[in-house]
């Protein structure tokens, strides 16, 4: 039984010790809000770069930490954090990391050496790690109707989308109106207003307490394995799949992750039970999920590239070309996806728009370097359409095999190979694109054409990554089968005759 209870610190309760209706939307709001802000950060960064080179300093090979320094403490982080939240309380770890990522904020934006940014965005990725790890283990307690759990799943997914695509936006926008030093103030007011509304109207836990999984040799194992194994990949582009370096910390992280592993099995209190990957829609839906998002990173990240490198685009332009995109992804994630999920399942609506992604990459393998916004890639932008489709149905099958004392756990993992997803897609994609680039240079063409070329290995590979996707989900994440029921005994026919006599 959960040792989870209501607190007279939380919302309104009703019958049944669950939020009332009205809480459950306003905690539903907190959430996205956190995660809006996390989500932003994540992206609104990469526009300002050479603008914060220029102003601190830093070297070309330093500045690729200002991304990396959160990615790493953000990918690393996840699991640990949600499960701790299920020991310590989901709500204390919300509001403390929201409170981390705020402060780290304000560092940032007062950064005026590379090192001092650099250490405030590990301390923003830590503090991102440990709101975004629970997020989904609140949703999911809060919300324990199917039809209003699709709903809240929708919402919450759609948040997520709208951040990654709008942070080149305002990224833009706010380096040229103000300067880059807004792009970090700006989480400091959302944040002390999440932590405002979170304290009220977020129900108190008192989460499993320390002893239900206090596993310190597994918590350090798994941290360093994965804060190892991303900062092995992220750096590929730099020293190369072959080499020493990328092999050398490529092995010693799996070695780390297959202690840990080992570790889970073994201990009294584990810190990640391996129950939790018993279920097939949860290991499959991490899974299928680390396939599509590496694969997304050359929609979002690599078609960035093409419009400002080959078709000339401003930062502030690029953005807004990319966001037909985003609303897309908001209509449907927002109006159709929950009452589709509802309708046909997650397993069939995840198939359709793993489909719909399949067609959107396959078709940029074919873009010109020409390209007419208008007729080559508005139309494609429909397609993305997708992605809005995809991540509910992920998020639910991902989160369906957890109990209330796991859900801070699922939670975490799920944001875990999703940020591994992000990483390998970086990785691999960019590490392509920019060798088959360096090949058609050495062949004679010009820089549009070998760049275009390039891109289109990069949307190639992505294509490639769905497809596996999709026959994963098809594989994997079956109807579960009716249980056959044996058919009842038909009983004796009472013997009215010795019951009147």
């Amino acid at each position: 039984m959960s040792r989870i209870s209501g607190s007279p610190s939380g919302p309104p309760a009703g019958p049944s010790g669950a939020a009332a209706p009205r809480s459950r939307w306003v905690a539903l709001g907190v959430l996205a809000a956190g995660t809006l802000m996390t989500i932003l950060d994540g992206s609104i960064v990469t526009v300002a770069m050479p603008v914060i080179q220029d102003d601190l300093g830093f070297s070309p090979a330093g500045l690729s930490w200002v991304v990396n320094a959160y990615l790493i403490a953000f990918g690393s982080l996840l699991l640990l954090a949600g499960r701790l939240g299920d020991l310590i309380g989901r709500k204390r770890m919300f509001v403390a990391g929201t409170a981390v990522f705020t402060a780290a904020s304000m560092l940032a934006g007062a950064a005026t050496a590379p090192a001092v940014l650099i250490a405030a965005r590990f301390l923003q990725g830590a503090g991102s790690a440990m709101a975004a790890a629970v997020s989904l283990g609140i949703l999911v307690t809060l919300f324990t109707d199917p039809g209003e759990r699709a709903r809240a799943i929708a919402v919450f997914a759609f948040t997520g989308a709208a951040g990654a695509s709008l942070g080149s936006v305002l990224g833009g926008v706010l380096t040229d109106v103000l300067d880059w030093h807004w792009i970090f103030f700006i989480n400091l007011p959302i944040g002390l207003a999440t932590i405002a509304v979170a304290v009220p109207v977020l129900r108190a836990d008192r989460g499993l307490g320390l002893t239900a999984g206090a596993d310190v040799a597994g918590a350090a194992l798994v941290t360093a394995g994965l804060m190892l194994g991303i900062y092995t990949v992220v750096k590929v582009e730099e020293h190369g799949w072959v080499s020493a370096h990328t092999l050398g910390l490529g092995a010693a992280a799996l070695g780390l992750l297959a202690a840990f592993t080992v570790r889970q099995a073994t201990a009294r209190t584990p810190l990640m039970p391996l129950r939790i990957l018993r279920s097939r829609s949860v290991a499959g839906a991490n899974l299928v999920q680390m396939l599509m998002v590496a694969a997304l990173f050359s929609f979002q990240f690599v078609l960035a590239l093409y419009m400002q490198r080959v078709l000339g685009y401003g930062a502030a332009e690029t953005g807004l070309a990319m966001l037909p995109a985003a609303l897309v992804i908001g209509a449907v994630s927002l109006g159709v996806s929950a009452r589709l999920n509802a309708r046909f399942g997650e397993r069939a609506v995840l198939l359709a728009g793993l489909a719909l992604l399949v067609a959107l990459l396959g078709l940029l393998t074919r873009v010109p370097e020409d390209a007419d916004y208008a007729t080559d890639l508005l139309p494609l932008m429909l397609l993305a359409g997708g992605f809005g489709l995809a991540l509910p149905a992920l998020t639910a099958l991902g989160m369906s095999g957890a109990g209330e004392d796991d859900a801070g756990l699922a939670s975490g993992l799920f944001n875990t190979t999703q940020q591994v997803g992000m990483a390998l897609g970086v990785a691999v994609l960019s590490t392509l694109a920019a060798a088959r680039t360096e090949d058609l240079v050495k062949a004679g063409q010009g820089e549009a054409s070998a760049l275009t070329g390039g891109y289109h290995l990069a949307f190639g590979v992505g294509t490639g990554l769905l497809v596996a996707a999709f026959a994963i989900a098809f594989a994997v994440l079956r109807r579960p089968r009716p249980r056959t029921v044996d058919a009842p005994v038909p009983e004796k026919a009472p013997d009215t005759a010795s019951r009147t006599a």
